[in-house]
């Protein structure tokens, strides 16, 4: 089971303008269409890897743009965290500040009233 596949009529004009515009003096028609037939070979396989080059640097477009989307998401779920992290240190410190100022007070005034 081969494939054919189907060459563009433009391709094929293109290698036959090609083969003429290279034709030696004396060389046959046959030798001309021979030439022809290789340019759109040619002209083929070019075509054949240009896709194959497009589709390999959509892929790693589409993987690195995946990557970005997935970076993103981690960074603001860390951004999140580190903003409830700062929010818990500073009641933290707050809770912490206003036990020392209690603990002076209660110490004052035991030192006022004359118990100590």
């Amino acid at each position: 089971m081969s494939k054919k596949h189907k060459v563009s009529n433009e391709v094929v004009e293109d290698a036959m303008k090609m083969a003429k515009a290279t034709q030696k003096p004396g060389q046959t028609k046959e030798q001309t269409k021979l030439i022809a037939q290789g340019i759109q070979k040619g002209i083929e396989e070019y075509k054949k890897r240009h896709k194959q080059k497009a589709r390999a640097l959509d892929k790693e477009k589409n993987k690195l743009q995946k990557k970005t989307e997935s970076q993103a998401q981690v960074s603001a779920e860390l951004a999140e965290e580190t903003i409830e992290t700062e929010v818990i240190i500073q009641q933290s410190k707050l809770a912490w500040g206003l036990l020392g100022l209690s603990w002076i007070g209660f110490i004052a005034y035991l030192i006022q009233s004359g118990s100590f």
